[in-house]
């Protein structure tokens, strides 16, 4: 009898480091397999003395085998039910060896359960009881009361070890008052966990996919320690600061908003750098080491001839010239002799874009003051009489145009400086009335325009 106390406090010292997982609407059904030791009270004695009497007795009654069996379901706020029965061999009454016969109860007990006083105490789950039994002794039996208190700690989710003390009053003489101390296994079941996570459905926040217990049975897939509901890249670790996103160069903007992940950059460029300051990103910039405008993807205009003219605005890119002629070289006006030249009316035969006699020889002079200015633009614009349609003489003043645009360019002045253009009989400059007046009309105006 001694071994098997030191075994019961043994077993006490071993089970109640284990963590908690009290019975619960979770897991609402438990059964429990044990033995049972019965000590009746001395006749006469008080029940402080009975009490400390038998808690220290070696004449417990205990039979060696499973003598127990529990049912229990939990019912709310920390109440179960359970029914237990169980069997024993009394040898000992008052005295030892002074009887011989079989012991057997059933019982109802409503538990309570003390955590949901003072709160989880994280190694052991111990409770109340209060319920009425039916006890048989040497072939008499009689209603009890019982009371008493027990813990229960935890192997898993499921199975566990059920400590339990009490006494048995009764309200007759057939059976006397006694202690009843019960040890078994308890075995707890009836909880759903459709995704089995070990979160029960009832606490678990996403019942139809595996979690983790931290997140309420939700699941972290990247194991980033963000659930995947807050998680705006629940597929690849990432930081709580960017909702569960990486951001792999460490600039503050997380990968998928990131339009250089690699590459340090700032917000105000979507994660790109700009090392030039010039407002263009370095991945579009073909200069980024050196500022230069959008407009010319990053890098500064070009000034091939180094006038201080950008490229982009001077008319004359490889010749040095002045910004107040766009680039150009400074402007030259022709003198009042070189303008009477090139102001001469050039005449033409009727009909024709042919030039009268001795025209040739002004054109010479006019080339020789083109020469002289090389800068200068010039318009040519070609005339006629009113003789004939106005569509044929337009196109006629267009040939006469263009034939002394011909001549200029054959001779050696640059076509870039020259333009074309026939006015038809629109701009008389005599009477067309006249033989004399329609000679002068049929012509041909060289005009500087700068």
């Amino acid at each position: 009898m001694k071994r098997l106390k030191l075994a019961v406090i043994a077993l006490f010292v071993l089970f109640t480091v284990n963590n908690l997982n009290a019975q619960d609407e979770n897991n609402p059904w438990a059964v429990g397999f044990g033995v049972n030791i019965v000590d009746f009270y001395s006749p006469g004695a008080s029940f402080i003395d009975k009490a400390l009497d038998h808690l220290g007795s070696e004449e417990w009654n205990f039979l060696p085998s499973i003598s127990r069996i529990t049912a229990e379901r939990y019912l709310e706020k920390g109440f179960s039910l359970q029914l237990a029965g169980s069997l024993n061999k009394i040898t000992y009454l008052y005295v030892e060896d002074d009887s011989d016969f079989l012991y057997y109860s059933v019982g109802l007990n409503v538990k309570y359960d003390l955590n949901n006083l003072f709160g989880d105490t994280g190694w052991f789950d111990p409770f109340v009881y209060i319920g009425g039994e039916y006890v048989s002794a040497d072939s008499q039996g009689a209603g009890m009361l019982g009371a008493g208190f027990g813990f229960n700690t935890w192997f898993n989710d499921n199975l566990g070890l059920s400590f339990q003390h009490g006494s048995k009053y009764g309200f007759s003489d057939e059976v006397e008052n006694h202690i009843q101390t019960s040890l078994g296994v308890l075995i707890q079941f009836g909880g759903t966990d459709t995704d089995g996570d070990g979160v029960y459905d009832k606490n678990d926040a996403c019942p139809e996919v595996a979690g983790l217990e931290e997140f309420n049975g939700c699941p972290d897939a990247d194991g980033d320690g963000i659930k995947d509901s807050d998680d705006a890249c629940p597929n690849t670790a990432g930081l709580a600061a960017m909702n569960g996103c990486p951001d792999s160069d460490g600039d503050g903007v997380a990968d998928k908003d990131d339009m250089c992940p690699n590459e340090s950059g700032t917000k105000a460029n979507k994660g790109c750098p700009d090392t030039d300051g010039d407002g263009v990103v370095n991945k579009d910039d073909k200069c980024p080491s050196v500022s230069g405008p959008a407009a010319n993807n990053g890098c500064p205009w070009p000034d091939t001839d180094g006038d201080g003219v950008l490229d982009k605005d001077d008319k004359c890119p490889k010749e040095a010239g002045v910004a107040s002629n766009s680039g150009c070289p400074e402007l030259k006006i022709p003198n009042e002799k070189s303008q009477e030249i090139l102001s001469e009316a050039i005449l033409f035969n009727f009909g024709k874009s042919s030039f009268k006699a001795g025209v040739t020889q002004q054109l010479d002079g006019m080339i020789g003051v083109m020469n002289e200015y090389p800068a200068s633009e010039y318009s040519i614009e070609g005339h006629t009489d009113s003789t004939g349609t106005k569509a044929y003489n337009l196109m006629l003043s267009d040939k006469r145009a263009n034939a002394v645009k011909d001549y200029l360019t054959k001779n050696g002045v640059k076509e870039t400086r020259l333009s074309a253009k026939g006015f038809g009989e629109s701009k008389p400059v005599a009477s067309n009335s006249t033989v004399a007046g329609r000679a002068k009309n049929r012509r041909v105006e060289v005009k500087l325009n700068n």
